[in-house]
């Protein structure tokens, strides 16, 4: 069952003082189904962060629609759209977005505060988490205090805390070194296992090759996808880059 629709979105940025339209995404199409993770690739200004802001609702399509699990976003009402992405979808941010006055605990309890539950049912909710992530020692330490690997964990915690139906990930790799790449590559691949549904934006050849499939935007356009299938990730890592390839060299077919 598809958990998002995305049907002939066009995104069209008009100058303030005037100048030629900008046309950032062309007629944008596809599904994602309910518990798949689905990598976004595509070289910069090709419209890929565009379209996740556009996914997360942070933006309105000039023209199409989006759909998540059968609501348009376009007739959510202004006033409720925080509520509404509260409501579901998490995030994870390139540079972790956590509140430096706050311990680990309570940036991940934050959504949870929003929503009105008790202080026992996020226990309940935190605690299984944690233990997953790794992150149950330093709880009540301040983000100032770990690493960026931890961090990181943290804030994939915060997101999936709230049980969102989509999981939006805008180059969550990119401010990690190598090992803790390979760490958050493993929990991204272990919660979508647990049913998560994932879409993530990455310049990484590596982080998308962890993903069940990948969609190129080139021009604004969906310009090729790959399914992994029953390649092995270093197969996967290989067709990867040999697309992205052929994409920044200015081929037409793939």
């Amino acid at each position: 069952m598809a958990i998002l629709e995305v049907q002939g979105v066009e995104k069209i940025y008009s100058p303030r003082f005037g100048g030629n339209k900008i046309r950032a995404l062309n007629n944008v199409s596809f599904t994602v189904e309910q518990g798949e993770y689905v990598a976004v690739m595509g070289e910069s200004g090709s419209g890929k962060t565009t379209l996740l802001n556009i996914l997360a609702a942070l933006d309105k399509p000039t023209s199409g629609e989006v759909y998540l699990d059968g609501i348009q976003l376009t007739k959510v009402k202004e006033k409720e759209i925080s509520a509404f992405r509260r409501d579901n979808l998490g995030f994870v941010f390139q540079d972790f977005n956590l509140l430096d006055t706050f311990s680990l605990r309570d940036n991940i309890y934050l959504p949870l505060v929003l929503l009105g539950l008790d202080h026992r049912e996020m226990k309940e909710r935190l605690s299984p988490i944690a233990k997953m992530l790794g992150i149950s020692d330093i709880l009540e330490k301040f983000p100032y205090e770990v690493s960026g690997g931890q961090k990181q964990r943290a804030a994939v915690a915060r997101a999936i805390i709230t049980q969102p139906k989509i999981l939006l990930a805008d180059e969550p790799t990119g401010a990690l070194d190598s090992r803790s790449t390979d760490s958050l590559l493993h929990i991204f691949s272990l919660i979508n296992a647990n049913g998560q549904t994932i879409v993530m934006v990455t310049h990484s050849v590596k982080a998308a090759s962890h993903a069940k499939r990948v969609l190129f935007i080139k021009d604004g356009e969906v310009f090729h996808q790959l399914y992994r299938g029953e390649m092995t990730r270093e197969e996967y890592y290989r067709k990867i880059s040999e697309a992205l390839t052929l994409i920044m060299s200015g081929g037409e077919e793939l």
